[in-house]
């Protein structure tokens, strides 16, 4: 699987982030043609390598002509710039998803409805070339899946549009907060803004997870190139490559567990009922004793990373807990598929899994149990036909 790795170590901006993928070795005259397809005029982009502290990266920088006439005032008027564009599709969807992401945290700061809302920072031509110049670097590198590093930011004050404002600035502060994945800030001894709205903006809607670099075989390292002096190395570095793994038949999931002694079995069902509704790969429960030899159950959750902010957060809401232990395991998984068997009482799904010369045929109960309460037939006789049909579908 082709990904990116954001290493955030001097913050992140809508430019710095778009030289970093420039750098990776996307052809500038192709990257020009696709930004073209916006109808955006009124700017000239300007890409150059530039070295600093001794490192090679790329700069971008948006030059407002003098007769620039586009003036964006909502979020309405962008999304319009962009649905009427020449985009591919793709890009299109992420350019809307982030600035739809800057617009809810501005409208939130602002006590405002997000239509209300009159860009400063999302708004300007400089900003949507950033955005929008982002979307169609992913596109054009093709990768899967986007990691970062925790973000690094400054202290103090900066001036902007509604005067001196703090360090990390309001519009970011709100995009930190409700993140479906947790977004770890690092807070700097530098006197200045380090995290854009553009650049968290950017890349809240785009990694998948965020901390340390996962087990990759290392492609290519891009850098772009920061505007401010910081005192060391202003830049961001973007790493891509693909995933490591040492055996094509693991994968990694996460393990979420915690005991309860004070909580009804029914209620603790209801749980379980509603972990795997919601996606959870496995649930279940181990009789245990605490402390004064107390009974009590362990609940453990297996999740999908993707999927362990949801369960976390059902968890909570469903038990008395306090707290969630949280481990990443690996596990070996066998190549599954669900097909369909069409049986005289109706249609039933099967789970079928494989590995080398092992199989594995498993019909879905809820499939079984409903065509044995319809036709009142014993629940292992339906079981043992889908079986048998399956057999002779398969083998």
């Amino acid at each position: 699987m082709k990904v990116l790795y954001f290493d955030c170590f001097s913050g992140i901006s809508g430019d710095m982030t778009l030289g970093a993928l420039i750098d990776l070795g996307i052809d500038v005259k192709c990257f020009k043609n696709e930004l073209q397809r916006l109808n955006l005029d009124g700017y000239e982009i300007a890409i150059k390598k530039k070295v600093k502290y001794g490192i090679a990266g790329t700069d971008v920088e948006i030059n407002l002509c003098d007769d620039h006439a586009y003036s964006s005032s909502n979020l309405q008027d962008v999304e319009m710039l962009i649905n009427s564009s020449g985009l591919r599709e793709k890009v299109k969807c992420f350019s809307k998803k982030v600035f739809r992401e800057i617009a809810r945290a501005e409208a939130k700061v602002h006590n405002k409805s997000i239509d209300e809302v009159h860009f400063h920072e999302v708004g300007a031509v400089d900003s949507i070339v950033d955005i929008v110049g982002v979307s169609i670097c992913l596109d054009l590198l093709d990768v899967q899946m986007a990691f970062s590093s925790p973000l690094h930011e400054g202290q103090g004050f900066i001036e902007c549009r509604h005067g001196m404002l703090p360090v990390p600035v309001p519009a970011v502060m709100e995009m930190l907060t409700g993140s479906k994945i947790p977004i770890p800030i690092i807070i700097e001894n530098i006197n200045t803004e380090l995290v854009t709205p553009t650049g968290i903006g950017i890349i809240k809607c785009l990694a998948s997870d965020f901390g340390n670099m996962p087990a990759m075989i290392i492609d290519k390292v891009g850098y772009g190139m920061g505007k401010r002096d910081t005192g060391r190395l202003n830049a961001i570095r973007i790493v891509m490559g693909t995933l490591f793994q040492e055996n094509g038949d693991m994968e990694e999931i996460v393990v979420l567990e915690t005991n309860i002694d004070d909580m009804s079995p029914e209620i603790l069902g209801y749980l379980m009922e509603r972990l795997l509704e919601n996606g959870a790969l496995d649930v279940f429960n181990t009789p245990i004793h605490m402390k004064k030899n107390r009974p009590a159950v362990m609940v453990t959750v297996l999740a999908g990373k993707d999927n362990e902010q949801k369960l976390t957060d059902i968890v909570l809401e469903e038990c008395s807990t306090l707290g969630i232990r949280r481990s990443m395991v690996t596990r070996y998984c066998m190549d599954r598929k669900v097909i369909n068997i069409d049986t005289k009482f109706g249609n039933a799904r099967v789970k079928v899994a494989a590995k080398g010369n092992i199989k594995k045929i498993s019909p879905e109960y809820e499939d079984c149990k409903e065509i044995a309460k319809r036709t009142g037939m014993p629940l292992q006789e339906i079981f043992q036909m889908v079986l048998e049909k399956s057999k002779k579908k398969l083998f």
